[in-house]
């Protein structure tokens, strides 16, 4: 199963870093700089672990992650900020993310989150199989 991680982030030091650091741990990396290009993308591609900014231009990642959910109840989706006191993690919850992590954080630590994901993805998908 090719481990396809979809990263949205307006910083381009940022998402080269998450690009460069998931490729290299063997994950298949998209890249969108907007909410907008993240949606275009998730229109013609499935994503299962996703990581968004919260602090988008234009639509933030708080509308994102719940636009995301109207389509997409199953893909994990973490939040990842610089802004801890601006966005709070109840706010996160409730708009569907699944966890939440303040830059800078350890690539890791992400690394961990990405493979507890597709770990959880792959026994729904067990599950589900079973059950059909």
């Amino acid at each position: 199963m090719v481990r396809k991680i979809l990263v949205v982030d307006d910083d381009d030091m940022i998402i080269d870093l998450f690009k460069d650091g998931f490729s290299r741990a063997g994950f298949t990396v998209r890249r969108a700089k907007s909410a907008e290009e993240a949606l275009a993308i998730l229109e013609k591609e499935a994503y299962s672990v996703m990581f968004l900014d919260l602090k988008l231009p234009s639509m933030d990642g708080l509308e994102l992650c719940r636009r995301i959910r109207e389509t997409n109840s199953t893909s994990i989706i973490y939040a990842v900020t610089g802004y801890k006191s601006k966005y709070e993690v109840s706010d996160c919850r409730n708009a569907g993310f699944d966890d939440y992590f303040t830059k800078p954080v350890d690539l890791k630590i992400l690394f961990r989150a990405a493979l507890d994901a597709f770990d959880k993805i792959d026994e729904w998908s067990k599950v589900e199989n079973r059950s059909s």
